[in-house]
């Protein structure tokens, strides 16, 4: 395996991460990785070595979501809604019923937002980019992405406020 697959397969738990914070559901955030990952690589020719791989990928992911979201639309395809039975929480061997409410809870709230706002907070809040970096994914100014990012906080926080989540 050479250096450009090792840091492919380093990035994949961060895209993982993002593919939850936009995907409505488990099984569209892992599709989402599985197709990031195969354009990653069909497009390895695209990649200009010196930049960071992982902008790189957000960039992809977040086109691929975007087209996805539009392909939805167009064909009038919707996705059915979590049940009891398919809810997704967080790691349940990892976290007591408590914070696995107030995770779910989060999680549910940051689906709430604008799909924009959305974008933000998985890239800034979630994975950890700095508001530049966020941005450059984003495809907007940083002032846009700041902009968005304090919308999604102030959201977030009545929202979670609201349900009696501690933030």
């Amino acid at each position: 395996m050479d250096e450009f697959h090792e840091s492919l397969v380093a990035l994949l738990p961060r895209l993982r991460r993002l593919a939850r914070a936009l995907a409505r559901s488990e099984v569209d955030a892992h599709d989402l990785v599985q197709d990031t990952v195969e354009r990653a690589l069909s497009k390895r020719s695209g990649f200009r070595p010196g930049t960071r791989l992982d902008s790189w990928t957000f960039t992809i992911m977040r086109r691929l979501f975007i087209d996805q979201g539009r392909a939805r639309t167009r064909w009038g395809r919707v996705v059915s809604p979590a049940t009891e039975a398919t809810e997704a929480v967080a790691d349940a061997s990892m976290a007591g019923e408590g914070l696995r409410a107030d995770a779910l809870a989060v999680r549910t709230a940051i689906h709430a937002l604008p799909r924009d706002q959305q974008l933000a907070v998985a890239l800034v809040l979630i994975d950890g980019l700095s508001y530049a970096e966020a941005a450059v994914v984003a495809g907007v100014p940083a002032g846009t992405l700041t902009s968005r990012l304090v919308r999604a906080r102030q959201t977030l926080i009545q929202t979670l406020v609201a349900q009696g989540v501690s933030t």
